[in-house]
């Protein structure tokens, strides 16, 4: 049965086919006919005398009419396949299209990889297609930001991979600030549905801390949770005297987080001064007005003058 991993590793190559292109050719070496064209199509290769075998994803480069070639994309996270199988997938494509059929094998982890890389025996003489394989180590390890939102298909499959380096994550949910609103959910959830639990977790911690730029859409509503999680931490604290200013201090104590992280964020310097003054400030209020005005603020101190200006 497909796990939740399966489907989303299937979908993201379905909503995006040209990342085959790209895994196959600057990935993996493999020459591919340049078209600026490709779309994934659903086919059932059907065998006689009864029964139909269905691919994981097909995906038709070239305009309809003549295609140029086909991707189909097989996902595997243990060796249960029959390595015939694909062979079969390649051949029936190249009947029913008349072109040229690459196998790409996606497995998540390194022995599976291994198990399909090899030349398969189709048991028809002469016909030995080779798979290309996209295992862990195939994977860039993306840890550079502006590197992960220029490729956040690549950036949702390294951290797939590679999740478990704190730094990759970061990356990937640095990224996240950069696309579309719109656009970050849909990476985030690629991402999150694909990696082991333990990455999922940290997937989450990330997303709920301070640790990265939260003036995206898709990042304001994280961390509206971790502002939850500021005014539960506060009312914890607060017990000793009183649950109303436990709660605003978690408030205002995570608002301050915000503000300093959309200036570091953005690469401002954020000299000491100014600093403990945003650390030190209990008016939610101000604070709020100060996240709001980091986003476009030329410096820290921009931030905070224009807030004495206006208050006089």
């Amino acid at each position: 049965m497909p796990s939740p991993a399966h489907d989303a590793l299937i979908e993201l190559f379905r909503d995006h086919p040209h990342l085959a292109v790209e895994v196959l050719r600057d990935l993996l070496g493999h020459d591919l006919p340049a078209t600026p064209l490709a779309r994934a199509e659903h086919f059932a290769f059907n065998t006689r005398p009864s029964d139909d075998i269905e691919p994981d994803l097909v995906i038709v480069l070239g305009p309809p009419p003549s295609p140029a070639h086909v991707i189909i994309v097989e996902i595997q996270k243990d060796t249960s396949k029959d390595p015939r199988q694909l062979a079969r997938y390649a051949a029936h494509a190249w009947l029913m299209l008349k072109c040229d059929a690459t196998v790409l094998v996606v497995c998540p982890d390194t022995r599976t990889a291994a198990h399909y890389a090899r030349p398969i025996d189709s048991g028809l003489t002469g016909y030995r297609p080779q798979p290309r394989v996209l295992g862990p180590g195939a994977i860039p390890a993306i840890t550079d930001p502006q590197q992960a939102a220029a490729h956040p298909e690549l950036a949702a499959l390294a951290v797939m991979a590679h999740g478990r380096d704190r730094k990759v994550v970061e990356a990937f949910a640095t990224g996240l600030a950069d696309l579309p609103g719109e656009h970050a959910p849909q990476y985030y959830e690629y991402a999150y549905d694909m990696s082991a639990p333990e990455v999922r977790r940290l997937l989450e911690e990330i997303m709920k801390s301070a640790t990265w730029p939260v003036y995206s859409p898709f990042a304001r509503e994280h961390y509206g949770r971790g502002m939850a999680d500021g005014e539960a931490k506060g009312k914890a604290e607060g017990k000793a005297e009183g649950k109303a200013e436990g709660k605003a201090e978690g408030k205002a104590e995570e608002a301050a987080r915000l503000v300093l992280l959309v200036l570091n964020a953005r690469g401002l310097d954020v000299p000491d001064d100014v600093r403990t003054r945003i650390a030190s400030c209990a008016d939610l209020d101000l604070l709020e007005t100060w996240a709001a005005r980091a986003a476009t603020a030329r410096t820290a101190h921009d931030l905070l003058h224009k807030a004495d200006a206006e208050d006089h």
